[in-house]
């Protein structure tokens, strides 16, 4: 449901959702194979990746039937507080929230965190913008 493959597609379930927030589950903030590790190092800042993952895949699961998914572009970040330097040391599953805050036509705000262990890692909120539907293949 995320237009991501292969190790690029962080998350690993989701636990729940419905019309306003899902909540997903990662563990490939473990992995020394994340893409986008640095220097051995998976900065939190990532984490907003993981966050806009699971905005897609709410997206996906409250889209319309039988309509095509449309492609969502991140469009901003705000309000981004981050609670640690690293995703290392969290040895636990990680928690992924998203909440839908708006939904205008194409544009959608989102709050959303991270959390390992109970202890929340980062957190905002993202504006995402629909692009056009994809043209029949």
């Amino acid at each position: 449901l995320i237009p991501h493959a292969g190790p690029m597609c962080l998350l690993d379930r989701v636990q729940a959702w419905d019309a306003e927030q899902i909540r997903c589950l990662a563990t490939s903030h473990r992995h020394p194979g994340n893409p986008m590790r640095r220097q051995g190092r998976l900065g939190i800042a990532c984490g907003i990746e993981y966050g806009a993952q699971a905005m897609a895949v709410h997206g996906a699961l409250t889209a319309p039937p039988g309509q095509p998914q449309r492609p969502g572009y991140l469009a901003s970040v705000r309000d981004t507080r981050c609670h640690a330097g690293s995703f290392d040391g969290c040895g636990d599953e990680m928690v992924v929230d998203a909440q839908l805050l708006v939904a205008e036509g194409v544009r959608m705000i989102y709050a959303f965190s991270l959390s390992c262990a109970g202890r929340t890692l980062i957190e905002g909120r993202a504006a995402v913008v629909l692009g056009p539907v994809p043209a029949a293949g």
